[in-house]
């Protein structure tokens, strides 16, 4: 059987739903943006809701934080207070999973937002995002690493504590129950 990217009626109906909702409100995250237009834009690149969907069912809360006026497009980032819970307990990409000689984690977070057609944020976009409100103050986020930090084995992840964002190193080959990541897509 073959997975196709699409969502049912009931799913795309549901989905919509959930996303409007959450946009009217969160106004402070897109301000000056207006639904309808999102909407349409949606309604116009349909199998980009199937990230979006997939974004939501691992609990991650996909909601516009901006708008691209070079691209025209509107871009998603994960907005769930903590590190999306269907996206956690994972290393950070394929080579430090395959590493890994005992105790493997079931994935890892590169390979997952390839699947789900988005990308994982990087720090710049993580500082954004915690501009917007309140994020990962008892979880972590991996973040998108350089290839020179990945190289020498180490992969980068962020968190807020003390209503202040760090951004730490870690082995990429090491994964934690409350480590996840958030990702980011353009529509």
């Amino acid at each position: 059987m073959i997975n196709k990217k699409e969502l049912s009626p009931e799913q795309y109906e549901e989905l919509i739903k959930i996303l409007k909702d959450r946009f009217k409100k969160n106004t402070s995250r897109h301000e000056g943006l207006e639904w309808e237009k999102v909407n349409a834009k949606l309604e116009a690149n349909t199998e980009k809701l199937w990230s979006l969907n997939e974004m939501e069912v691992t609990g991650g809360e996909p909601d516009v934080v901006g708008y691209d006026e070079t691209t025209g497009e509107y871009i998603f980032y994960d907005c769930s207070a903590e590190s999306p819970k269907g996206r956690r307990s994972i290393c950070y990409d394929h080579e430090a999973l395959e590493s890994r000689k005992q105790h493997k984690p079931e994935n890892s977070a590169i390979n997952m937002a390839g699947v789900m057609g988005i990308e994982i944020l990087t720090e710049e976009q993580y500082r954004e995002l915690q501009k917007l409100g309140k994020f990962d103050t008892k979880t972590s986020s991996w973040l998108k690493t350089t290839a020179n930090i990945r190289k020498l084995g180490g992969a980068i992840f962020g968190d807020c504590r003390y209503d202040t964002v760090f951004v730490y190193h870690n082995g990429a080959d090491s994964y934690y129950s409350a480590r996840g990541f958030r990702g980011s897509l353009r529509v």
